[in-house]
């Protein structure tokens, strides 16, 4: 899988989880950038990505994810 095609389902991923048809998540996009991101969100957003690329983060990697480019370098380390 390409970086590309990993941004494409992420993007696919945040309009389902927000519900927004509209996001378009870039390397730089951080939870500031979309106002109904909040812990809970996360929450469910962390477990949607796994279940969607299957793969199951580790607790560091969560917390070391400071923007979507850093989601996706992981991504792209455990496929």
């Amino acid at each position: 899988m390409t970086r590309k095609e990993v941004f494409e389902k992420l993007n696919d991923i945040f309009r389902d989880v927000f519900d927004d048809d509209t996001i378009e998540v870039n390397e730089d996009t951080t939870a500031a950038d979309i106002d109904e991101w909040d812990s809970l969100m996360h929450i469910t957003l962390i477990g949607t990505v796994e279940d969607e690329f299957d793969i199951k983060f580790a607790m560091k990697d969560i917390v070391g994810m400071k923007n979507v480019g850093a989601m996706a370098d992981r991504i792209l380390e455990l496929i």
